[in-house]
């Protein structure tokens, strides 16, 4: 079945994982969170490694280990979970990123620039205290 609108699954782990920690009183271990999102563990590792490196996450080692925000859940968009993984959101007039058009007008027109558009206000206008 084609889809329009498909986020990466990478994408998805972190932004959920993200909330389940906010959400947390505990620090959330790698193997609640890979049951809570039905993600491979070693998947979700990956991805917490890489939110830990960019400073969004502490990590502790060890059987009562697992993770916590460095930064207030107000502080922290789902655009920057987003970047974080995929790198930046580029907003394109071509859906194909040709230069040059072999037509004279695109025949989508500029659905595709307003779509992103929309999705990056959202991703930057929401913040993990809004899913607590």
């Amino acid at each position: 079945m084609a889809k329009i609108f498909s986020l990466s699954e990478a994408a998805s782990i972190a932004i959920h994982s993200m909330v389940l920690i906010a959400r947390s009183e505990n620090m959330m271990n790698v193997n609640k969170i890979a049951e809570r999102t039905g993600s491979s563990k070693h998947h979700v590792a990956k991805i917490l490694q890489r939110l830990v490196k960019e400073d969004y996450l502490k990590s502790i080692r060890g059987p009562h280990g697992g993770f916590s925000l460095l930064k207030e859940p107000k502080d922290i968009t789902l655009l920057e979970i987003y970047e974080t993984i995929e790198g930046s959101l580029v907003v394109t007039e071509c859906p194909m990123d040709n230069p040059i058009c072999p037509f004279d007008k695109c025949i989508l027109g500029n659905i595709v620039s307003e779509m992103t558009t929309k999705f990056r206000e959202y991703l930057k206008e929401n913040t993990l205290d809004q899913y607590i």
